[in-house]
């Protein structure tokens, strides 16, 4: 390689190094891994549980403040019983409903 050719050669390795850049700087971030429960949440789980002491197929999870009822309620209005409790419970910030009526 002649001494003439090694600017060219320094410029195209420079763009490439910067293409890498870019594309690497364009890349979504990599997920946390999943960790488990805190003890907000596993208080919080606590709480929501108590409240629906009396729901006994009604199970209870909660990340962040979000918390999920599942399970089975006798009626509608059970389950609805049970969006409110869990509602109301202090550090409660949305409740999601998966809780199947018996018989539906």
């Amino acid at each position: 390689m002649k001494a003439s050719q090694y600017p060219r050669l320094l410029a195209v390795l420079a763009l490439t190094a910067a293409s890498f850049g870019v594309v690497y700087a364009n890349e979504p971030a990599a997920k946390p891994a999943a960790s488990a429960p805190s003890a907000d949440d596993a208080a919080l789980n606590a709480k929501v549980k108590a409240a629906l002491a009396d729901l006994k197929d009604v199970t209870v999870s909660s990340t962040q403040g979000e918390v999920v009822l599942a399970g089975s309620v006798a009626s509608s209005g059970d389950a609805d019983r049970a969006l409110q409790l869990a509602s109301a419970v202090e550090g409660v910030k949305k409740v999601k409903n998966e809780l199947k009526v018996a018989g539906k």
